[in-house]
């Protein structure tokens, strides 16, 4: 047997210190290239080394597993569009909605922000170079620019008093004057039939130069825009076939303002509210193509509708023992699908972060777009039986599936890196902005960080304390080596001797 303390008297302070620089060193390059490696493929080397080649092996089923994420990197992605925001296609009513939740909390649920962003498109939509001149269109001019809400409302009584045929007045009195919905829907017909009078005027003299074209543009937009939230006061008071209907009418409509507010959202929420699931499909058929923008809405809803067909009978046990069913897996595909795009709706819709009050616009994937749809969608999911049981076990898997979310994804785009400045324009203060959940260090990243310091830090010690390090050295390897010396005498006891010089021979 070997002598380890003639071995241990023989080592000098120069072996200590050239030992732990090397190790150092190498530890130092290793992390060096896991860190390069993780960035460009969001993995570790070592991990993927370990699972797609050691594994196997072990396991006898080694296979040419290689290229499992080589379409991820040789994609070519579209260039990331740049945060745009849009209107929230179920933006509540300021005076019976948002104001009541002021008088109950005392709290701003809307920003400055998001105001003078709605007052923009109000601005955009409700007047037009015809206006010159007209006491009460100028009137509503500056009224939707104004902050102070009474204002805003004396002005509109102003116009009406001027002109009862101001359409754009009774829109304003409509959404902020209106403390109940069925106030608000009272006030909007009115406004209808005057828009009706207006736009039929219009369209009768729209040919007869540029600005009769706008004021008949200015009309069209007023008309529709009435007609719309006519159809989610119908919605909010329970009267769906009536509210179907008019969004089933107005998806028919075709000016520009259309692109703007999204009617067929609306629409699939109130099929949703109905559970005429066939029907939203059908919905979804049209506007979930590869050409058109996709929303939190769309997607979601799309999962929605694929894990009704097996969340009932889903069990995450027994999945993972037998493995997922063709439709299981059709499931699981669209909840990583959805949560890809938005990532931040699953914690609203399983009650882990508190709801609040959505603003007038959202961020496409962003916190603002989540909470606009759990806002509306939350009861949608709860309706299907087991829908939120299979979206609490799946959706955390999208991040381990995407290889480095910011840079490249598998379905969208990559993941914008400006939504929660937006994002925190749009949200009141009092709200906690979500924010994208970027995927962890892999262990072997941090392991191998950590030896890499610590070994430094002996060859720094090695260094300074040559003589100490020597003896720490020596009384280590001394405490490890007890428990052999121990096995060693135990085996000695029971083997003939004869037997352990021919294995130590061997």
């Amino acid at each position: 047997m070997w002598d380890s303390a003639m071995f241990l008297s023989t080592l000098t302070p120069k072996f200590y210190v050239a030992l732990t620089g090397t190790s150092s060193l190498i530890s130092g390059l290793i992390l060096i290239f896991e860190w390069w490696y993780f960035r460009k493929y969001g993995t570790s080397f070592i991990e993927q080394v370990s699972i797609n080649h050691i594994s196997p092996w072990i396991s006898g089923d080694y296979g040419d597993n290689t290229n499992s994420n080589s379409n991820n990197s040789t994609n070519v992605q579209p260039p990331v569009p740049e945060c745009k925001v849009w209107r929230n296609p179920l933006n509540l009513y300021r005076g019976a909605e948002y104001q009541r939740f002021y008088w109950a909390t005392n709290k701003e649920p809307l920003t400055y922000y998001d105001m003078n962003l709605s007052a923009q498109d109000h601005q955009t939509f409700f007047t037009c170079e015809a206006d010159a001149g007209k006491a009460e269109y100028e009137i509503m001019q500056t009224a939707w620019r104004e902050r102070n809400p009474t204002v805003r409302l004396k002005a509109a009584h102003n116009a009406l008093e001027k002109n009862p045929e101001c359409a754009p007045a009774y829109i304003l009195l409509a959404e902020e004057e209106a403390t109940t919905i069925t106030e608000a829907e009272k006030i909007l017909k009115q406004a209808l039939k005057v828009a009706e009078a207006n736009y039929r005027k219009s369209q009768a003299l729209q040919h007869q130069g540029t600005l009769m074209e706008s004021q008949h543009r200015r009309d069209t937009n007023v008309l529709i825009y009435v007609k719309r939230r006519l159809a989610m006061c119908a919605r909010k008071l329970g009267k769906l076939k009536e509210a179907v209907k008019m969004f089933r009418d107005l998806t028919k409509e075709v000016p520009p303002i259309m692109n703007v507010l999204n009617i067929h959202e609306n629409l699939i929420e109130v099929l949703l509210e109905m559970q005429a699931y066939a029907d939203v499909q059908a919905v979804l058929a049209k506007y979930d193509d590869i050409s058109l923008p996709k929303s939190a809405t769309i997607c979601y809803t799309a999962a929605l509708l694929k894990a009704r067909q097996v969340a009932d009978k889903f069990s995450p046990d027994i999945a993972s023992k037998r493995g997922l069913n063709t439709a299981e897996m059709a499931a699981v595909e669209a909840i990583h699908r959805a949560v890809e795009f938005n990532p931040h709706v699953p914690k609203y819709l399983l009650e882990m972060k508190p709801l609040i009050l959505p603003p007038e616009h959202v961020l496409k994937r962003g916190d603002s777009e989540a909470l606009a749809y759990a806002f509306f969608h939350l009861t949608h999911w709860k309706a299907v039986e087991g829908a939120l049981n299979l979206l609490h076990c799946t959706w955390e898997g999208t991040f381990r599936m995407l290889p480095y979310p910011l840079e490249r994804g598998h379905l969208f785009y990559p993941y914008p890196t400006c939504t929660e400045c937006a994002d925190r324009e749009l949200l009141p203060a009092f709200h906690e902005v979500s924010v994208y959940p970027k995927k962890e260090l892999p262990f072997f990243i941090i392991f191998t960080a950590g030896l890499c310091s610590f070994t430094a830090l002996l060859a720094l010690l090695t260094h300074q304390y040559p003589d100490l390090m020597g003896v720490f050295a020596k009384s280590m390897v001394g405490w490890m080596s007890m428990p052999l010396y121990y096995l060693y005498e135990k085996v000695e006891g029971i083997l003939p001797s004869n037997l352990l010089q021919q294995l130590i021979r061997i």
